[in-house]
């Protein structure tokens, strides 16, 4: 499954229009004390709040995630730390103070608090950028700005319902360039990374994409997968063959279709299956759209797979499920 959304074109005549800028038309519909607060704040301020993280994962786009897979008796939440300061957050789970977009909530109630449109715009000092969304994006992932904050809505089509929320500040949201985007000024972009950050990058993300996919297990009353080395090695050397080859498919010209590439990693398996997939942004976005795809999602929600590995090379991501004889 792959996804390509990250376009850039300079327009110079382009200008944001108070009509299209959404900060100015919503304000103050967020609960009090919500997770969109945090943005902006201090990364001291998240260590009295939370503790100390389980881990903090490098991301491809400047800042630092903390991991906090126990928070809200029932939450998941990525903390993107960058300078310092809170610029980004994800999460999901039932009972995370995120109103009023709780998850589970169905995409037509929420859309009657603050429409749903196919185009976004923003000013970051002198640079104006306008993003433009597909109609499966509006579908998929809605985006909107609401006191100065900007949400993603991530929507399981299945269930028609709510199923995580990321927060973005302007800059991180430029950053990572979800959506079709036209812009004058400058385009933000992050630093580009070296090979071993890029190591750090694909190693975190590989476990958040363990802990997100069982989270949404979790919520289908599925039992967790259980993390297996042996199944990630393989799951890594395909998302790599993908970039190196040039090729996104679930057979490799070089090492066969999973069940060879398990068997020469000497994996004895009773069930097996996988997900693959490229160009998301990253490891959450990725998920998200496995999810809303029937054949990915047969995977994700397979109640008889118990072990997962996941392997990801830069942008290509790969989930190889198993059970194990």
């Amino acid at each position: 499954m792959e996804e390509s959304n990250s376009v850039a074109v300079v327009d110079k005549n382009f200008e944001v229009s108070s009509t299209t800028n959404q900060i100015a038309s919503y304000p103050k519909i967020l609960e009090e004390n919500g997770l969109h607060t945090l943005i902006g704040k201090g990364s001291n301020f998240i260590l009295e709040k939370y503790g100390e993280p389980e881990r903090t994962d490098l991301s491809s786009y400047g800042y630092e995630w903390w991991i906090y897979p126990k928070v809200y008796s029932t939450g998941y939440l990525q903390v993107g730390i960058e300078n310092e300061k809170v610029v980004t957050i994800y999460g999901i789970g039932e009972e995370l103070p995120t109103a009023p977009y709780r998850l589970n909530v169905s995409y037509s109630e929420l859309e009657s608090i603050v429409p749903f449109t196919k185009e976004v715009s923003l000013n970051i000092m002198n640079n104006s950028y306008q993003f433009s969304l597909t109609d499966e994006e509006l579908r998929t992932r809605p985006l909107i700005s609401v006191d100065g904050i900007f949400i993603q809505l991530y929507f399981d089509l299945f269930t028609n319902q709510l199923s995580s929320i990321r927060y973005l500040d302007a800059t991180a949201l430029v950053k990572h360039r979800p959506y079709s985007v036209v812009y004058r000024g400058e385009l933000i972009e992050p630093e580009p990374l070296t090979s071993d950050e890029w190591r750090e990058v694909e190693v975190g993300s590989a476990l958040q994409i363990l802990q997100i996919t069982n989270e949404i297990r979790k919520r289908n009353n599925l039992t967790k997968l259980r993390w297996d080395d042996e199944t990630a090695i393989v799951a890594y050397n395909h998302s790599k063959d993908m970039k190196k080859n040039d090729f996104f498919s679930h057979t490799s010209p070089n090492e066969g279709e999973l069940k060879d590439r398990l068997k020469k990693q000497g994996i004895l398996f009773q069930l097996a299956g996988e997900n693959i997939a490229a160009n998301y942004i990253d490891a959450i976005a990725a998920v998200e759209g496995w999810l809303n795809s029937e054949g990915h999602r047969v995977n994700l929600l397979h109640e008889d797979f118990t072990h997962l590995g996941v392997g990801v090379y830069e942008r290509y991501y790969t989930q190889n499920f198993m059970t194990p004889w």
